[in-house]
């Protein structure tokens, strides 16, 4: 593709972020970055019975979240806002009363059920079931009604996507929308063309959803276009007039759904997909992003670990498939796992704060962290760093380290403390780590010397110890935890896990 590139991302705010619709805007974000374009963040709200302005805040705070920075939008601003559907209302008032005066619209007070059974008669005659001008009859004065845009009722329209190739629709199969409500507020079709045109939108990246609204669009562009209708509505309401340069969207790309690994389309049935709680979750952003950058993309030499700067290079719809894509937890995870483990230790030690703080789960130091905290969290990394897959898995160790009682886990304490012979090991441990030297090596010949002394294998005296340390039979490397905990702190619970033990 040449010349400028202009995309958005314009979601409705009716929930949160989810997988689907990042994948939307990553798309359209790496189109932008690598044509030296402009992303534009619009919130398509003209929907006042869904919209929130908590999910619209929730979707920014994603976005900012992920990393993916728009040009011009909502928190941005920009040349061309307002960014807000429902700021834009007065606009698509008058292109539709334009519209409207052209003949190009026309009144519609049929009720659904009313619809609904018109469908029921036409399909029982045989008859196309789609809503025409010359079908709908002439309407009463004392009753609400909607505005429908007049498609042609005949010939077709073609549309070469950019992922799914060539498309045709048979006009007299496609029934008029309604674009204009009846308490006089723009539906999707107006005002998301509208706005594309007057902020000069060149690539149209959206679901696959959306495909069979695309005829309507393209119907009205011409339309909108025609004699300068949207530029005198824009110079009506006072807002920027457009680039003279700029014309419709020359290009669409309608992305294939995305599914689970049962084929089913994606949805809470398989687990978290929704961006804010990934993050809850512990996912970090530049794996999340490489992941989903592969949902129906391939980089075009085969490789799958890449940094965002990489994909950016590699991007081309060229290369996005229409066949549905497979959303698949267990390799997100994976290569969450990786990045995980590739992070330098104070940088990982940072992004723990979170799990730690009360901002995901349980408080476990303060907000911010004491510099004994952060000098425990420092401490941690390298102990647990090789064995993580997802940050929240910090929340597993850190009662351990941070909580001034042991949580006992009655499994581990049933298991190990009440064995015979477990009691014979703390006691024994309790004296040893009294006055050995407390540095890793001190601890492992000492723990070591008393399963000698104790003419047992390593692992009897270790696990008891453990238990009894940690509350748990799992718990990151033995010698480093403790070395990493107060003296005093081990020698303590050593001693309350006696009570514990058989």
């Amino acid at each position: 593709m040449t010349g400028f590139v202009r995309v958005r991302f314009a979601p409705a705010p009716s929930g949160h972020l989810h997988v689907g619709s990042v994948r939307t805007a990553l798309f359209n974000w790496l189109h932008a970055r690598g044509n030296d374009g402009v992303f534009v963040f619009r919130i398509e709200d003209t929907d006042a019975d869904r919209a929130t302005d908590e999910s619209m805040n929730a979707m920014l705070d994603a976005m900012e979240w992920l990393g993916l920075d728009w040009d011009e939008g909502v928190r941005v601003g920009g040349p061309y806002g307002p960014y807000r559907q429902s700021e834009r209302h007065d606009l698509h008032r008058a292109v539709a009363r334009r519209l409207q005066a052209a003949d190009c619209l026309y009144t519609d007070d049929r009720t659904a059920e009313e619809l609904n059974a018109w469908r029921q008669e036409r399909r029982s005659a045989g008859g196309a079931p789609a809503i025409k001008r010359s079908s709908t009859p002439s309407p009463t004065d004392d009753r609400p009604h909607t505005l429908r845009l007049a498609l042609p009722e005949e010939g077709a329209v073609t549309l070469t996507d950019l992922v799914r190739g060539e498309i045709i629709w048979d006009w007299a199969l496609e029934a008029d929308p309604v674009v204009v409500r009846s308490d006089g507020s723009a539906t999707y079709p107006l005002a998301n063309t509208v706005d594309d045109i007057a902020q000069g939108i060149t690539l149209v990246c959206r679901g696959e959803d959306l495909l069979s609204v695309t005829p309507r669009q393209l119907h009205l562009y011409d339309l909108l276009l025609a004699d300068g209708l949207i530029d005198d509505a824009l110079e009506e309401c006072g807002l920027p007039a457009r680039d003279p340069s700029w014309t419709r969207p020359s290009a669409f790309a309608h992305l294939s759904i995305i599914v689970g690994m049962d084929r089913k389309k994606l949805s809470k049935r398989h687990g978290s997909v929704a961006i804010q709680q990934l993050a809850s979750e512990g996912y970090l952003p530049e794996p999340l992003l490489n992941y989903i950058s592969l949902l129906g993309w391939g980089s075009p030499d085969g490789r799958e670990r890449l940094e965002l700067d990489e994909i950016v290079e590699l991007f081309s719809f060229e290369n996005v498939g229409k066949a549905p894509a497979a959303f698949d937890i267990d390799k997100l995870t994976a290569f969450n796992g990786e990045r995980i483990r590739e992070l330098p230790v104070d940088e990982l030690a940072d992004r723990l704060v979170p799990f730690l703080d009360g901002t995901y789960g349980e408080a476990f130091v303060a907000s911010p962290p004491t510099d004994g905290e952060q000098a425990m969290i420092a401490g941690l990394v390298p102990i647990i760093q090789e064995r993580m897959q997802r940050l929240d898995e910090v929340q597993g160790f850190a009662p351990a380290f941070f909580a001034d009682e042991v949580r006992w886990d009655d499994e581990s304490v049933t298991k190990v403390l009440a064995k015979e012979g477990a009691r014979e090991v703390l006691e024994a441990a309790e004296e040893a780590l009294g006055d050995c030297e407390w540095t890793i090596e001190g601890i492992e010949a000492t723990l070591r010397g008393i399963a000698e002394s104790l003419d047992r294998g390593f692992g009897k005296v270790a696990q008891p110890i453990r238990v009894a340390v940690t509350g748990s039979s799992v718990s990151p490397p033995l010698f480093e935890s403790l070395a990493l905990l107060d003296r005093d702190k081990v020698v303590a619970r050593v001693r309350d896990g006696i009570a514990r033990a058989a």
